[in-house]
């Protein structure tokens, strides 16, 4: 089934904005089973802090939460900000398949593409935020301890990089990318977690302590990076 000219404009953006859609085999897997199991988030933090070469759990637990969060918001909310639509994007309906490496596969039958009337940050809260990041992040609670703002900063860093990628690609858009941004940060679990700015583009309140990887550094967006910088040049 050829994907329609709205989802292979999604893929053109990059991996966490592509979306399959088609027939589910075997191989695919209810994304709802993905963020509620213990067991599947156990086993991939386990292969993240293989993969980094790691001991710390929470390391590696925050790692994927971040991965997984901006997998997540990246579709939906490039078809709001490109087309002005949203709906279908629930955890009963995508289906994910594991791979290696790389941004988690995904995968619809169909993908339903309803207009926007109103508040399009609160139905994409709704849709993502309530849907999908808060089930995952109770269960990565569960399996890893680990303080929930770690998280929620990964959340709303993982949105603020999907926007700026939209902005890049589609700098038409910017506008309407950056108050969708900027909205969402004021609600529910993303509200106060990080400021939207010239340079940075974004700024973090928090860590999501990939600086604990070897050779792992701070990001870009980290707020340990920017207060040292302060420091230097007080």
């Amino acid at each position: 089934m050829p994907a329609c000219p709205r989802v292979r404009e999604l893929a053109a953006l990059g991996g966490y904005f592509a979306l399959d859609e088609g027939p589910v085999g075997q191989e695919w897997r209810p994304v709802a089973e993905l963020i509620q199991s213990a067991d599947l988030i156990t086993a991939r933090v386990a292969d993240v802090a293989e993969r980094l070469g790691i001991e710390d759990r929470r390391v590696a637990a925050s790692i994927l939460f971040q991965g997984l969060a901006a997998r997540f918001v990246s579709p939906p909310a490039g078809l709001l900000v490109l087309h002005d639509v949203a709906g279908g994007f629930d955890p009963s309906r995508v289906h994910w398949r594991p791979v290696p490496h790389g941004p988690l596969p995904l995968r619809l039958q169909e993908w339903p593409f309803l207009p926007v009337r109103g508040d399009g940050a609160d139905r994409l809260h709704q849709e993502v935020v309530a849907g999908f990041l808060e089930p995952l992040a109770d269960t990565v609670g569960r399996v890893v301890s680990i303080a929930p703002a770690i998280l929620w900063g990964n959340a709303a860093s993982a949105l603020a990089g999907s926007i700026q990628a939209l902005t890049r690609h589609r700098p038409q858009r910017t506008a309407a990318a950056l108050a969708l941004g900027r909205e969402l940060l004021t609600m529910g679990h993303l509200r106060g977690q990080g400021t939207f700015a010239e340079q940075p583009f974004y700024l973090r309140r928090n860590c999501c302590l990939y600086y604990r990887v070897p050779g792992g550094g701070t990001c870009g967006d980290c707020v340990l990076g920017h207060r040292s910088a302060r420091g230097r040049n007080t």
